[in-house]
């Protein structure tokens, strides 16, 4: 039970956003931004993972394995041991936020997220403010994805950010719209660069119609991932990349299949650690000194991969000598 927590939230509850979208598509980029925002607002944020999540050193406060808290209030949380168990967390804390934000996987259908919320005891304490689900503008297209959770983000989604425009051209963003018109009737779409929107748009805007979802489409939809055959394939080594090889298979042998896919790179003759991020056929490297051991470390993202074939193109790809 909550009741003791009661008293510490509004008459309204802890106002709730879930952020979605499929994979690339910037969710992490615009969740940095809510993190960052100068509304004077403490914010908690639920995500699966803290590596994309830029914690700026100077604003932190503590590190915990799974919470970082910052000087401006705001706090940080990884659903290591589930949704509910980490609301119920921030929901406990003496500390008051003033919001709830919650980041999915690329890959999950945002129903059974939006009814934790309205179809249990958290409709007391909480409300269900906003679903805003994010398209990559460039890359984005149903046939490339085939996907219902691609569909039910864009059905379930209260704005539509059509994210990336700089990188689509007016023919793209024309049967994008629509497609999202022939999925959702009257859609609010704001077009976006960078994930870069006035918060007041999308915050405390009261769009999520609660009414509308019943237990019995969680149940038809709750295993829906198996079926569709996503799934992910890591990668570590303590051999470094050859640098010609790893782009070679990047620019001509990487599988359609793969959707995303993100880690750090070591590459033989550098001294820096490479930060590697793809989305669709895109893909970009940063780089930064090592602040430990030198390691390849790659997470790939798609439907029905080939594992076995992937890691084999991947250590076909690391470096016959080590020159640092």
């Amino acid at each position: 039970m909550l009741l003791f927590v009661m008293s510490e939230i509004n008459q309204q509850g802890l106002p709730v956003t879930i952020i979605t979208g499929f994979l690339g598509s910037g969710k992490t980029t615009l969740l940095n931004q809510i993190l960052q925002n100068d509304l004077d607002q403490k914010v908690a944020v639920l995500v699966n993972e803290f590596g994309d999540i830029n914690i700026d050193a100077q604003l932190l406060v503590s590190y915990e394995d799974d919470m970082v808290e910052l000087s401006n209030g705001c706090i940080c949380c990884t659903i290591n041991d589930g949704l509910v168990e980490a609301v119920k967390r921030i929901l406990a804390r003496k500390e008051k936020v003033d919001r709830l934000i919650i980041e999915t996987t690329g890959v999950a259908d945002p129903l059974p997220i939006i009814l934790t919320f309205v179809g249990s005891d958290f409709r007391y304490f909480t409300h269900l403010d906003a679903v805003i689900t994010l398209i990559d503008a460039e890359t984005f297209t149903p046939e490339h994805f085939d996907s219902k959770v691609a569909f039910k983000q864009i059905a379930y989604g209260d704005i539509l950010l059509l994210n990336k425009t700089d990188l689509a051209n007016n023919e793209q963003l024309t049967a994008l719209e629509s497609y999202i018109a022939s999925v959702k009737k009257n859609p609010r779409i704001i077009h976006t660069q960078y994930a870069q929107v006035p918060l007041p748009l999308i915050l405390d805007v009261g769009l999520t119609n609660t009414d509308s979802f019943v237990e019995q489409e969680y149940r038809q939809h709750s295993h829906h991932l198996k079926t569709e055959g996503f799934m992910s394939m890591s990668f570590q080594s303590d051999k470094p990349f050859d640098v010609y090889k790893f782009h070679k298979f990047l620019n001509e042998e990487l599988p359609l299949e793969v959707f995303r896919a993100k880690g750090i790179v070591w590459f033989a003759g550098s001294q820096l650690r490479h930060i590697f991020q793809l989305c669709g056929q895109r893909n970009d490297i940063k780089s930064e000194p090592w602040s430990n051991s030198p390691v390849n470390q790659l997470v790939f993202i798609g439907r029905h991969l080939d594992a076995d074939k992937l890691r084999q193109q991947l250590n076909n790809c690391l470096a016959t000598s080590v020159t640092l």
